[in-house]
């Protein structure tokens, strides 16, 4: 019989454990989408939710394909696409903010001045 630390040693050696860290990464980051009020905190959960994508494309990668080179240039182009929807809504947000004084989304639903 395996002991317990015997049998963590070898976790990394079945897809089991990354899917499932995968998938509590969406589900914190569409709860954190949903429940945020914030456009920020609304951008950081949706930069969960790439994080959980990378990781799934990782995980079935290294387990599941026979090229592994493709997992990891879907994953470098999804750091790219997060890189640039960083940038693209934090300048968006720091607009709202100078022309509205607030960034919660409660209080942008009537975006005409």
């Amino acid at each position: 019989m395996k002991t317990l630390l015997q049998q963590l040693l070898v976790l990394h050696l079945q897809p089991a454990p990354y899917l499932v860290l995968a998938a509590l990464l969406l589900a914190i980051g569409l709860f954190g989408l949903i429940r945020r009020r914030t456009l920020v905190g609304m951008l950081i959960s949706g930069e969960i939710i790439f994080a959980a994508a990378s990781l799934n494309f990782m995980a079935v990668n290294r387990f599941f394909a026979p090229d592994p080179a493709v997992g990891q240039i879907v994953v470098l182009f999804i750091m790219g696409l997060a890189a640039a929807e960083v940038a693209i809504a934090l300048s968006i947000v720091i607009a709202v903010y100078r022309n509205y004084g607030s960034i919660k989304s409660s209080e942008l639903s009537d975006l005409k001045r």
